[in-house]
């Protein structure tokens, strides 16, 4: 008999990447939902490139402790990569940091009671290098979220915080994932998260200019089997893996990128910092990139490479089937 695996947030653009790759080698997945009005679209899109026999669905919300040991029995590993990624700041922080921070512990309380032999948690890059001036930062860097971060970077911040408080205090093993950010084809075809809509504005024209930003990226796929291997790697428990190219990329490498494939709307003229000002004034998402211009962090990955057995997938070719995959 295989052995189970819960992934939260299977829905979501990273979810549905991970249930595929563990269907991929071998394991059942249970993936939890909000609505099972969506489960049939996430099955289609998983089924394009895995098969789909030992594929199962669980409503279960991050902001309920209902059902969540149920949906665990007899589950040996969670893949929690559920969370909201919106770069826009909302009205109400905890729309995002209720859900992040006690959906990350409702998560791992019940994979404390269900027995888990070992838990992997989606973080990410920002609850690294947030609020940092330009420079090289490892796994022992943390964001500030008393700092003016962001919504998205705090929330995250705070989560991954909680998780590891949380994991301490109880005795279970913890591994966490910190993507930079993440491109790669989407398997449903729909222009769903920031990093799809971004990539969808760039190749309809809607960035006539670029902000001055330097953004680390993974291909999604490699995010997926980073999240399966931490799984059972040995050397694993206990630690944070950087999932970000060595170099990040400049807004305008990823528009030059696009445009030469044949996207010719993609803009690679450079918006000016005070332009950028003046839009953050009307438009929240801006506002929210705003901290990340003109920075170029770059970062400690040795470890995702040497314990985790990454490889790459080159960024020219992912950026390219995003694009393709929502055209």
């Amino acid at each position: 008999m295989s052995e189970k695996v819960m992934v939260t947030g299977i829905t979501g653009y990273i979810g549905q990447h991970c249930g595929a790759e563990l269907l991929r080698q071998g394991y059942e997945v249970v993936g939890t939902v909000r609505s099972m009005e969506k489960a049939e679209i996430v099955r289609e899109g998983i089924a394009k490139v895995a098969p789909v026999e030992n594929l199962t669905f669980v409503k279960t919300d991050l902001l309920s402790n209902e059902g969540w040991d149920e949906a665990m029995r007899d589950c040996k590993y969670v893949l929690h990569v559920a969370s909201p990624f919106i770069i826009a700041a909302p009205e109400d922080e905890n729309e995002i940091i209720s859900p992040a921070v006690g959906g990350t512990l409702r998560v791992l309380s019940s994979a404390k009671a269900a027995g888990i032999k070992r838990t992997v948690v989606t973080s990410s890059t920002v609850a690294i290098t947030s609020g940092k001036l330009s420079g090289h930062y490892g796994t022992d860097s943390w964001s500030d979220p008393e700092a003016d971060i962001g919504t998205y970077a705090k929330s995250k911040t705070l989560a991954e915080q909680a998780a590891w408080e949380f994991a301490k205090a109880n005795g279970i093993d913890l591994v966490v994932i910190n993507p930079g950010g993440v491109m790669g084809p989407t398997l449903t075809g729909k222009v769903e998260g920031e990093s799809l809509t971004m990539i969808s504005d760039i190749i309809e024209g809607k960035y006539p200019l670029v902000p001055d930003i330097t953004i680390g990226l993974i291909d999604v796929r490699d995010v997926a089997k980073l999240h399966v291997s931490a799984m059972t790697a040995d050397g694993a428990v206990g630690k944070r893996f950087i999932a970000s190219s060595d170099e990040p990329l400049h807004f305008k490498e990823v528009t030059g990128i696009l445009k030469n494939a044949g996207y010719k709307k993609a803009s690679t003229r450079q918006a000016p910092k005070f332009l950028l000002k003046i839009m953050s004034l009307f438009d929240d998402q801006v506002k929210g990139l705003l901290p990340m211009v003109g920075e170029r962090q770059t970062v400690a990955n040795q470890e995702t490479y040497e314990i985790l057995g990454w490889e790459p997938t080159p960024m020219d070719q992912s950026l390219i089937e995003t694009a393709e995959s929502i055209s």
